[in-house]
């Protein structure tokens, strides 16, 4: 048997706040998920995207302390259009959220930027450009 990845887990300080953030950006999680200590949004192939309170996590790992600066992880999420990523961007940022790397083309063939999610995780958008061969 071969482990098969399954989801994506990621601790947050304010569920509200968090969910709030990917609820934005399109992720569908259920309605008053934000007054549950866990919860998932389903991802296109089977994948979740998960979501556990801070004391969830001491639940089971009691030592466990949320890391000094911003997140350790990133996730990147395709947009149709280079368009799209400065809509989305702009979109976010409007509404407050950071956004430390504004859209770009990137020198490997795509529009690319960077948010940072409640907790100071990487949300990447990117898009291939016109003619980029990808």
């Amino acid at each position: 048997m071969t482990p098969r990845f399954d989801a994506i887990g990621m601790v947050a300080s304010d569920m509200a706040a968090s969910i709030a953030f990917y609820r934005r950006l399109g992720f569908a999680f259920p309605d008053g998920a934000e007054k549950e200590p866990h919860t998932e949004a389903a991802l296109p192939g089977g994948l979740r995207l998960m979501l556990d309170s801070e004391e969830v996590v001491r639940s089971f790992d009691p030592e466990w302390r949320p890391a000094a600066g911003d997140g350790r992880i990133a996730i990147a999420l395709l947009c149709q259009s280079p368009a799209e990523v400065d809509s989305v961007y702009q979109d976010m940022v409007g509404a407050g959220y950071r956004g430390p790397r504004k859209p770009w083309d990137a020198v490997w063939g795509q529009r690319y930027a960077g948010l940072l999610d409640p907790d100071g995780n990487g949300v990447d958008l990117f898009a291939p450009l016109t003619g980029a061969g990808q």
